[in-house]
């Protein structure tokens, strides 16, 4: 069918090489031991729910090889609560 989607590409890392099959690929990526991982997202819960925004970017930039924020932290409820307290 037209538009029709024929292969989907699932490699996000740069260290990919051939097999023998000429359309399969192997990706060699980066593994995060589950004890360092769980530590990371034990880290994560707590930075979230203390609403810490910093230490949650933190978190995400040792654990995401090659995380770069995009922006800067904007905590919109706090805003619309800030907002709404100054209209009274």
């Amino acid at each position: 069918r037209p538009g029709e989607k024929l292969y989907e590409e699932l490699l996000i890392g740069d260290n990919v090489s051939e097999t023998s099959h000429p359309r399969i690929m192997r990706a060699e990526e980066q593994i995060i031991p589950w004890f360092e991982l769980e530590n990371m997202l034990e880290a994560l819960e707590k930075a979230a729910k203390d609403d810490d925004f910093e230490r949650v970017r933190a978190v995400l930039k040792r654990a995401v090889s090659g995380f770069v924020p995009q922006c800067e932290i904007g905590d919109l409820l706090w805003k619309r609560r800030s907002d709404a307290i100054h209209h009274l």
